[in-house]
């Protein structure tokens, strides 16, 4: 086999945050300068790549979600790594869309010669994990070119690069890369290197086809097998509109929730069931600011949310393997519960910073690993409660029976809810008696003794009762200012915050009481930009971080199912239809929104969003309304 490049013989350096090559001399390429929203997800149910309108793949974690990247532009330069499939001369225009039903992303490119589709895609997972990528001429003859830069552990490592024939094979300690440049029995396209990368230039005429394949394996096996694209692909149609076809919701708005409901099964990590929160880390919700968290994790405050979505949904398989992913989870001391976990449940998620990343347009540091792991939130009781309360048994092959794990729980909460804690929101500075999270200890000791009295459970229902009603009475005496005649951010607190709004829709109070009501409408008045909400404003409520965020999306859809609650029906809708609005051009949404610049901040595309729309939908068709509130 004859090298391309000679991977051991390059000294990779850190200077000034940039990667430079010792042998080549070669300057770090440029920046992507690509907005998030820019940008489509392709999965397959493991990890998931997210390729840009311009053709260029520039982020994927291999071999699953939480595994270092080996594309990682999005987070810094193309020296980063990126694998582009474009047209080699100008583009007048550029259309894109989902298959229907599928997650499978067609990209037309016209220009004066011709027009191309580029198909992108990776198909459901056997053995080994790949991303095949189609170009056909659709009509005239246009020149394409693909470019390919692989560097793993998130942009650092130059690979050893070999070449068979066509074949390229990159490795890097237990990692190996497999591109292949073959549709069938259809010829080759040619593959060459040009500095550090690999390059292939061909033409495209009316009816002809040209394939990719990228096949990760580890670099301890033998070389995978080329993958039979056309099969590939026909496969990856057949699994995603069977998926989509067993979905229940019928009503309005039913292609946006079809679209959030099959971004969330490919945000799905299969083996265990698990739920990842984005499939991104480190983009910013601020553009140059520090807030630049790493979400490629299972948070369980999304569990009871995501239960009532895919259940609602009609996925209810779903559901039984993320609750079998909880239970894993949690399993062992109460006391060690936490608030987020790695995708097979794992505990230890540490934080750190690679410093070579120059961060999305300069959003600096990079966080990769979520020390919130280490938190103490109370809140998550509350999410776990509701979420036992509400999916189907099913056979469980688990050393704690659900209910005894339960008891345990809330006699362990009956113990630290008088405790202040860091929120939902994770803040990093002095832990406090936030209303949210007393709400939520609330509803887990609510849940819990409605749950245990229906399967006739063995916990200590007389001691929850006792805590239930005097964390209620306190609640409503220290969390509510009658001034503000809201609930405010924490007890003694004169702050608003948007988790507040979630006060009606887990029963705490009834619907028509008016400090529901007016909470709803301070929330709406004070904390609100253009129209969307803010989760809370940083001036007011310092949170340990240096300046603001944009609007978060999740929080202005809890608002539309608040203003349907209260009947404010014509309201609720307009605002949701806005937010729709705000979709991409694939309907994914990220985290947040910033009205002033018109972009999308945050990591992508975000669970708890594509969540929050389907609840909202829901909510707005008739499909889902809170219990009724508890007498205290």
């Amino acid at each position: 086999m004859l090298p391309v490049r000679s991977g051991c013989l390059e000294s990779c350096i850190r200077k000034g945050g940039q990667l430079l090559n010792w042998i080549s001399g070669r300057k770090p390429q440029q920046k992507c300068n690509l907005r998030i929203e820019d940008y489509a997800m392709i999965g397959d149910c493991e990890t998931a790549a997210l390729v840009s309108r311009e053709g260029s793949i520039d982020w994927l974690c291999w071999p699953n979600f939480s595994s270092g990247a080996c594309f990682a532009a999005l987070l810094g330069t193309q020296e980063n790594g990126f694998w582009k499939l474009r047209p080699a001369g100008e583009i007048q225009s550029v259309q894109r869309k989902y298959r229907p039903s599928t997650m499978i992303v067609t990209t037309t490119f016209t220009t004066k010669d011709g027009e191309v589709c580029l198909i992108d895609f990776m198909p459901p997972r056997g053995k080994h994990s790949d991303v095949v990528r189609m170009v056909e001429g659709v009509r005239g003859k246009v020149k394409m070119r693909m470019e390919l830069v692989l560097r793993f552990d998130y942009g650092l490592t130059v690979p050893w690069v070999t070449m068979h024939k066509n074949e390229l094979r990159a490795v890097s300690g237990p990692n190996m890369v497999v591109l292949r440049s073959s549709c069938n029995q259809n010829e080759a396209a040619e593959l060459h290197g040009e500095g550090m990368s690999t390059v292939s230039e061909f033409t495209v005429k009316k009816g002809e086809r040209k394939c990719f394949t990228l096949t990760y394996a580890p670099s301890t096996e033998k070389v995978p097998e080329p993958v039979p694209t056309d099969d590939a692909l026909e496969d990856t149609q057949q699994y995603w509109t069977e998926w989509a076809a067993r979905g229940t919701y019928r009503g309005a708005y039913e292609e946006a929730v079809r679209r959030s409901l099959l971004t969330l099964k490919a945000m799905t990590y299969r083996p265990s069931g698990g739920i990842v929160a984005a499939v991104t880390a480190g983009l910013p919700e601020e553009i140059g600011g520090e807030r630049n968290w790493d979400y490629r994790y299972c948070w369980l405050r999304d569990t009871s949310l995501t239960l009532l979505v895919l259940m609602r949904g009609g996925y209810v398989e779903e559901a039984i393997d993320w609750r079998m992913w909880l239970l894993r989870a949690i399993a062992g001391a109460p006391g060690q519960l936490q608030s987020l976990y790695g995708i097979c449940g794992e505990r230890t998620l540490v934080e750190w910073t690679p410093t070579w990343l120059a961060g999305y347009e300069g959003s600096r540091p990079v966080r990769i690993g979520n020390a919130a792991a280490e938190q103490f939130q109370l809140d998550i009781f509350g999410e776990v409660a509701v979420a036992l309360d509400r999916t189907p048994e099913a056979a469980e092959d688990i050393r704690v029976p659900s209910i005894e794990l339960q008891a345990t729980l809330i006699d362990h909460l009956c113990e630290v809810w008088k405790l202040p804690d860091d929120g939902i929101w994770e803040t990093r500075t002095e832990r406090r008696h936030y209303v949210h999270s007393k709400v939520m200890a609330w509803v887990a000791l609510d849940r819990a003794i409605n749950y245990h009295e229906r399967f006739d459970g063995s916990g200590n229902v007389k001691l929850w009762r006792k805590n239930r009603a005097v964390l209620h009475k306190e609640i409503c005496a220290k969390g509510f200012d009658k001034k503000l005649n809201s609930f405010t951010q924490s007890y003694g607190s004169r702050s608003l915050d948007a988790s507040c709004l979630r006060l009606p829709m887990v029963g705490f109070l009834p619907l028509d009481d008016p400090r529901i009501v007016g909470t709803v409408d301070a929330i709406q008045k004070h904390l609100t930009k253009d129209g969307l909400v803010r989760r809370y404003i940083p001036e007011k409520s310092p949170d340990g971080m240096k300046g603001g965020e944009g609007t978060f999306l999740p929080c202005s859809f809890w608002l539309v199912v608040c203003l349907h609650l209260l009947g404010r029906k014509d309201e609720a809708k307009a605002m949701f239809e806005r937010l729709l609005a705000l979709r991409n051009d694939m309907g994914l949404l990220s985290e947040e929104y910033d009205p002033v610049q018109k972009r999308m901040l945050g990591n992508f595309p975000q669970a708890l969003t594509h969540l929050s729309l389907a609840h909202a939908a829901y909510t707005l068709s008739g499909q889902w309304a809170p219990s009724a509130a508890t007498p205290p």
